[in-house]
């Protein structure tokens, strides 16, 4: 088996090197985790964009400010929000080596992902038995594009979680299991970032006239 420099720096941070691998350069995980999230935000970089261009062709159909519920997405993006403050604080556990708490706050970070998917899914099921699915109008089509792929993300992330607790419970807080959960907290927090950018930009602007 090869030997590998400490979990944790003095800091209580997860280390991303094995010092047994020649081929694994230091901080090559977390290189490539941000790689991956500049690939993810071009994507949605396109679909702001596709958006921005046929958000106001409604193909004499209904608009945002006909559609939207502002209250609704209000408590979605509470719950999205309260959900990185939970795994702040599963990042804490794990930098004390507290496995039980991060499990804990893992499971609530999943608890209100799944709560945010549900909104969305209710939603979706509101807009398309009114008639205003994305075959509707060139506005519906980009708007379900945009919000669903941010919807699916979210689900995968939920999946992560899960998986990343029946992990930390089997094996513990292993080295492997801590970069884990580092990668997955870039990961959540990029969601919110962007899921920000979809609240601004496509449902507070949506309701303007």
């Amino acid at each position: 088996m090869s030997e590998s420099i400490a979990l944790t720096r003095e800091d209580g941070s997860p280390v991303f090197l094995d010092t047994g691998n020649k081929h694994h350069p230091e901080n090559g995980t977390l290189l490539g985790f941000w790689i991956y999230l500049l690939s993810d935000l071009m994507i949605f970089g396109a679909l702001f964009a596709t958006y921005g261009v046929l958000g106001r062709s409604y193909a004499a159909g209904p608009s945002g400010a006909d559609l939207f519920d502002l209250n609704l997405i209000a408590i979605n993006t509470a719950l999205l929000l309260v959900s990185s403050i939970t795994y702040g604080f599963a990042m804490i556990s794990m930098q004390r080596r507290h496995a039980k708490g991060v499990i804990g706050w893992l499971a609530a970070t999943g608890l209100l992902g799944v709560g945010f998917l549900a909104i969305e899914l209710y939603e979706f099921w509101h807009l398309i038995s009114l008639g205003a699915g994305p075959q509707r109008s060139a506005f519906l089509s980009s708007f379900f594009a945009l919000v669903g792929t941010h919807g699916l993300h979210v689900l995968f992330g939920v999946i992560w979680l899960v998986t990343l607790c029946v992990q930390v419970n089997k094996h513990g807080l292993t080295r492997a299991n801590t970069r884990r959960i580092a990668c997955l907290s870039l990961f959540w927090h990029f969601l919110d970032v962007v899921w920000i950018g979809v609240f601004t930009f496509v449902y507070l602007m949506g309701v303007l006239p």
